[in-house]
Order: C-alpha cells, then sequence, then structure tokens
C-alpha cells in the first residue's frame, strides 16, 4: 500500500530527502506522496524511511492504494527499468 502524508504535517522537510524513490514533493499546504513511486520503501530497506524520520507521525497508509509486498517490489522493479538495484542511496556519491 502507499503512503500518505495527512494534514498533521509541519512541513520540516525530513522526509522528502529520505525517500529512495523521489515519491515524496512539497504540495499546496503539506508533503505529498506520489502513489505511482511510493513503494514504502520495499527492495529498499526494511521500513518507510519517511515514517522512520517523521517527527509527527503524519505519514499513514493509503486506503486508496492497497498493494501487498510482492506488488510493491513489480512497482520498484518497473521504476528501476527491471534492474533491482539494492544499494542504499546514501550508498551512491
Amino acid at each position: 500500500m502507499a503512503l500518505k502524508i495527512n494534514e498533521l504535517c509541519v512541513n520540516c522537510d525530513v522526509c522528502e530527502p529520505a525517500c529512495p524513490n523521489s515519491a515524496i514533493t512539497q504540495g499546496e499546504t503539506v508533503y505529498v506522496i506520489d502513489p505511482a513511486l511510493c513503494t514504502e520503501c520495499v527492495g529498499h530497506f526494511d521500513e518507510p524511511q519517511c515514517v522512520m524520520v517523521c517527527p509527527v507521525e503524519c505519514i499513514d497508509p493509503d486506503p486508496e492504494h492497497p498493494e501487498s509486498e510482492p506488488q510493491l517490489l513489480a512497482k520498484l522493479l518497473r521504476l528501476q527499468g527491471g534492474h533491482l538495484d539494492t544499494t542504499p542511496p546514501e550508498a551512491n556519491p
């Protein structure tokens, strides 16, 4: 299931750089997560990094985009052009 940032977001800017898929961008009032790019960090990390760094706990599962772990992994493979790169983003110069 993709994730969604709720109205409690304080625009602290810590989630955007934590996302390995660049799924998070600044919205009109709060940050937003593109469900087409969000894989909940499957294939990268054990837990969604945006959730880990969020100081106000404003990131929830998006009920409008239910996906299983295999579906999230398949999405990641599509995003990476069929090549699974599991190198953490901070390891890539």
